[in-house]
């Protein structure tokens, strides 16, 4: 726990400007009075059969084969959307993309994307590389969703990824805890488990 302030009383911050801070994401959500855990989460899965799968495959394998992604803007559109696409598509969940939230003048800007359906919510941030800080730029996303939320949701879900590697986190509202998942979701040889995993968090009634 930090024993300092790590954000200025005076200073107004975006999602992004979290990505950017050296501290660790344990001080960090601290800032707002949540504590931290790093663990092997267990994940809702999916087990019934996927029968889009093998598209996804192709298409995503195509995709790596024909583009050499390296702007997040690209990573975005050729390895993230496709796949999130599909899973809403399949689940008829709903899906947005640069989903704004303003809760205050700490947590403020836009979800990367903003997957919902029914009770079940997911958070996607995407990044270029370096998915362990944009771990803590998912961790505040998830604080500015859960204090702006009505739903009765107790675990919220998210995920950061750079397109090859899939990172997902928890926020458990009633013990106001944020928990990172030690286990990495890699596109596409593990393409199976990461959409049997959303696919479960989108057809969970947390």
């Amino acid at each position: 726990m930090n024993k300092y302030r790590i954000l200025k009383p005076e200073q107004s911050y975006t999602f992004n400007q979290y990505f950017l801070l050296p501290n660790p994401t344990i001080d960090v959500v601290a800032e707002f009075e949540y504590s931290y855990d790093r663990t092997e989460l267990q994940l809702p899965r999916y087990l019934a059969d996927i029968s889009y799968l093998e598209f996804l495959q192709n298409y995503l394998q195509r995709n790596i084969k024909l583009f050499n992604p390296t702007a997040e803007i690209s990573i975005r559109e050729f390895m993230i959307a496709p796949i999130l696409a599909e899973i809403c598509d399949q689940t008829k969940a709903q899906l947005y993309s640069e989903y704004p939230i303003n809760v205050n003048e700490k947590l403020k800007g836009t979800l990367d994307y903003y997957l919902h359906k029914s009770n079940s919510l997911l958070v996607i941030e995407a990044k270029q590389s370096d998915i362990r800080r944009g771990f803590t730029e998912l961790a505040v996303e998830l604080i500015a969703l859960e204090q702006s939320l009505d739903e009765q949701s107790s675990i919220l879900f998210g995920a950061v990824t750079n397109g090859d590697d899939w990172k997902f986190g928890t926020l458990n509202r009633q013990q106001k805890l944020i928990t990172e998942d030690i286990k990495l979701y890699r596109v596409p040889e593990g393409l199976e488990d990461l959409v049997r995993v959303l696919v479960g968090i989108l057809s969970s009634e947390t």
